[in-house]
């Protein structure tokens, strides 16, 4: 293979929402990864819906694309 081609291929510590924690190898630059997201509160695992800021994604779009009067 060709030097420097590719990047560092090393050990990282991901740590979940949940507070569980695993090694795997990664091209990360950084030695641990924290995760927001995983399956104890992930929407498609829970059932649970999370709204997000849609008001303000209708308002922003209807101040660009609304009737203007």
């Amino acid at each position: 293979m060709k030097k420097d081609l590719h990047p560092e291929y090393k050990l990282i510590t991901v740590r979940l929402a949940d507070g569980t924690t695993f090694q795997t190898r990664s091209t990360l630059k950084t030695d641990t990864y924290v995760s927001e997201v995983d399956s104890t509160n992930h929407p498609f695992y829970t059932g649970r819906r999370q709204y997000v800021d849609t008001a303000g994604r209708v308002e922003k779009f209807m101040r660009r694309y609304g009737k203007k009067s």
